[in-house]
């Protein structure tokens, strides 16, 4: 016998019982609180898996009979079991760049990451790139000086790091700041003109700051990428384990079973697909494809694939943005910002566009979700969808819009009607409260921003998840912020808005598995579907509000496997 963290108990074997009529099983988790998620059964105190299927599902008396000598034994000892966390929004092989790159996250100011870029620089070889992310200018204490609309210029930056080019994400991921040899290696000087649907932010003579927003970070990225590209196929296969298995490691520590990775090229989806055969991914993966549309019309329907490597990999939606992300004042409004009378924001792919690249997911069997935030966003591309499925009105295509954060009232039924599923990320709420009023002005931030209850109302679906690493991959923490929309300090965010307990876990559960088709294989602790369960230390479904973000992951078992064991 040994212990895991809190008092879970595993016994390995060793049953002094005489094998049942039943066919035993591989594993038992007993004398816990399970929450199935199944509506049909939503309590039980022991579960049984054979391989890595759950097959029954009960008391403990019942599922004693399952048990035989070669049978694994987790004794609960009261704790909570419930399916595996399916994170509906997030970036796999990001969570392990965050892992690699400078952390700029809990920076109090831009002189507090000048600091650490120039830390990191005494390190680097000479030439070699910095790259950070993570800083977001709402979270420090006072506006840099000088400053262009509150972001710093990139004179302090650049002195710090003279001979090395750097590229410092901004939390959002919608924008990025890069000192002169970065700038000079992108080719952005005075004369630069930005590409449509970005934005290179220039001071008051004309010349860049060093922030860019959108499809202008495309500039400095081109260089990033030539010189990773001279890589050996060898060294870029490491570097991808490398970051996979960072961001499987912690996801699993986090409780999360499948990851539905939002926006990946071919070559990543081959990686996974090899690994998944190899049984080497770790956790599930639903993916979707970053491409152009003549890309996709050549390879799209080449690598389509439903649970490879027994349900480790589904390749079957393709991912489209169609703004920016409001930090950075990306998001594409119906009318101007409060805060930048003059800005509107920005659309970074034209609906033409969006329209063919919907009707090759139709033909190709795909999903297709596109990242919307601000109102005119996602109100074009809830007139695209509609136009399509106007063409296709038998098909089950389960559009959808990823993030949907902020609607104008008019288009909330609109999801339902549709239907389009809204997937939108708990924990952007809290992060962003400090600075949606001053963006969109008190009426319109009251009205539709992060309106999970007038969409759950209006009878749309709801999925979670973090956008990792935007946010930290903690499905906790989203939970929290679903239930009680509060930021660090102040009072609670429009709470009118906030979902039940109920809708919170669904969210992450039974929507999430639906989001992906995977409703029949996932979500729930039902006989016949997948044993992806997370053992907690607090009972989700019934803490007190202000004891969630204390409850702990101590296991996380998928496939009927104990991949994370919080005592070791």
């Amino acid at each position: 016998m040994r212990r895991l963290g809190g008092g879970l108990a595993i016994l390995l074997g060793g049953a002094l019982v005489a094998v049942s009529a039943e066919k035993p099983a591989d594993l038992i988790l007993k004398n816990g609180k399970i929450v199935t998620m199944d509506a049909a059964r939503p309590e039980a105190t022991a579960i049984a898996v054979s391989g890595d299927r759950i097959v029954a599902v009960g008391t403990d008396a019942q599922i004693e009979r399952f048990r035989g000598d070669a049978t694994r034994v987790i004794d609960l000892a009261g704790r909570t079991a419930m399916p595996g966390f399916i994170d509906g929004h997030a970036h796999l092989a990001g969570i392990g760049d965050a892992r690699i790159a400078l952390d700029l996250r809990g920076a109090r100011s831009w002189d507090e990451v000048v600091s650490r870029v120039a830390a990191a620089a005494k390190k680097a070889r000479p030439g070699e790139w910095i790259l950070g992310r993570g800083w977001h200018q709402k979270e420090w204490t006072s506006p840099p000086e000088p400053n262009v609309e509150g972001f710093p210029l990139h004179a302090s930056l650049s002195a710090a790091s003279p001979s090395n080019p750097v590229l410092l994400s901004h939390a959002s991921g919608h924008a990025a700041f890069a000192n002169a040899a970065a700038l000079a290696r992108g080719g952005v000087g005075r004369e630069t003109k930005a590409p449509a649907g970005g934005e290179i932010l220039k001071d008051v003579s004309g010349e860049p700051t060093g922030l860019l927003r959108e499809t202008a970070e495309d500039l400095v990225d081109a260089a990033l990428r030539a010189d990773l590209a001279k890589r050996t196929p060898a060294e870029v296969t490491a570097d991808l384990d490398r970051r996979i298995d960072l961001a499987v490691e912690e996801c699993l520590r986090k409780g999360v079973t499948t990851l539905h990775d939002a926006g990946v090229s071919f070559d990543v989806v081959e990686r996974y697909r090899q690994r998944a055969e190899a049984g080497t991914l770790g956790i599930r993966i639903y993916a979707m494809l970053s491409a152009s549309n003549e890309e996709l019309e050549k390879s799209a329907a080449k690598v389509r694939v439903v649970g490879a490597g027994r349900n480790h990999l589904t390749v079957r939606a393709i991912k489209r943005l169609a703004d920016g992300a409001l930090g950075s004042r990306g998001a594409w409004l119906l009318a101007p910002y409060a805060d930048a009378p003059g800005s509107t924001g920005l659309n970074t792919y034209s609906m033409k566009d969006l329209e063919r690249t919907a009707e090759i997911a139709v033909a190709s069997g795909y999903q297709l979700g596109v990242h919307a935030i601000g109102d005119r966003a996602n109100r074009e591309v809830l007139d695209v969808y509609e136009r399509v499925l106007a063409r296709h009105p038998k098909k089950d295509l389960r559009f959808r819009i990823e993030h949907a954060q902020h609607l104008d009232p008019a288009d909330v039924p609109r999801f339902a009607k549709l239907p389009v599923l809204a997937m939108m990320q708990g924990i952007h709420c809290p992060s962003d409260a400090p600075f949606v009023v001053a963006r969109l002005g008190e009426k319109r931030a009251r009205e539709g921003a992060y309106a999970w209850r007038r969409v759950l109302d209006a009878g749309a679906r709801i999925g979670n998840g973090t956008d990792a690493p935007v946010e930290d991959v903690d499905p906790i923490a989203s939970i929290h912020a679903s239930v009680t929309r509060q930021p660090k300090s102040g009072p609670a965010f429009f709470p009118e808005q906030r979902m039940t307990r109920l809708e919170a876990l669904r969210s992450y559960t039974v929507a999430n598995a639906y989001a992906a088709f995977e409703e029949d294989l996932k979500g729930t602790l039902t006989p016949g579907k997948l044993a992806d369960v997370v053992v907690l230390s607090k009972d989700l479904s019934t803490v007190p509000d202000e004891e969630i973000p204390s409850t702990r992951v101590l296991a996380t078992i998928v496939g009927g496997k104990v991949a994370f064991d919080a005592s070791r």
